[in-house]
């Protein structure tokens, strides 16, 4: 598939490319230079998984209209999906710098900022309510205590929701590191959703819903 029309002549990037990623700065170069051209790219592969988790984190929330964050919130779709389904104080955040800039145009976030998932992240705890991290979990370039990370800045009751494809789910880390956090009791599963993520390419995700205890 010749995608120098969309691209700018970088073939290097797309969704061919996406699954290949080992490192977070290969992502963030990655992300960079596929802003442009990623919401033409995912929607025209029927990219459903930010309706499917913002739908999941309604149904269970509390407090939806208090701060949620949107963690790799990429271009913005995601925050789309949130404020579609109730949530209207959301913030961003995301390893690419491009990849806020197009998601600053959308004008669904109060505050947007960098973060990197392979470090521990650097917001106060018990800001946010609930969080998001939708289509972005990946054991190939962050530790799988990521799920960890993000539920510690959640008070009691608040919620995450986040979404792991086939790809991500394929080593088995993840839903391991999801079993310690219910079996220990710092979390509960609450959704646990095997669905679609990209039908254009075939491509399954599952949604959970973990809410902290």
């Amino acid at each position: 598939m010749d995608n120098s029309d969309t691209r700018g002549g970088d073939k290097d990037v797309g969704l061919e490319h996406a699954y290949r990623i080992e490192t977070p700065e290969e992502a963030e170069g990655f992300y960079d230079r596929w802003a442009p051209a990623y919401d033409a790219e995912v929607g025209k592969n029927g990219y459903i998984t930010p309706k499917r988790c913002a739908e999941a984190l309604a149904a269970h929330a509390a407090l939806p209209w208090a701060p949620v964050m949107d963690l790799a919130c990429g271009t913005g779709l995601s925050g789309l999906a949130l404020r579609a389904a109730g949530f209207d104080c959301i913030d961003g955040f995301d390893l690419s710098e491009e990849m806020l800039a197009r998601a600053r145009r959308k004008d669904v976030y109060r505050e947007l900022a960098i973060a990197d998932l392979s470090k521990p992240l650097e917001m106060p705890g018990d800001v946010y309510q609930n969080a998001a991290a939708i289509g972005c979990i990946s054991p190939e370039y962050m530790p799988p205590t990521v799920l960890d990370e993000i539920v510690g800045k959640l008070p009691s009751g608040g919620c995450l929701v986040f979404s792991v494809n086939d790809h991500a789910a394929a080593d088995g880390t993840i839903r391991g590191r999801i079993n310690d956090l219910i079996d220990c009791g710092y979390t509960e599963l609450l959704v646990a959703d095997y669905g679609a993520h990209l039908p254009g390419i075939g491509l399954k995700a599952t949604v959970y819903v973990l809410r902290r205890r």
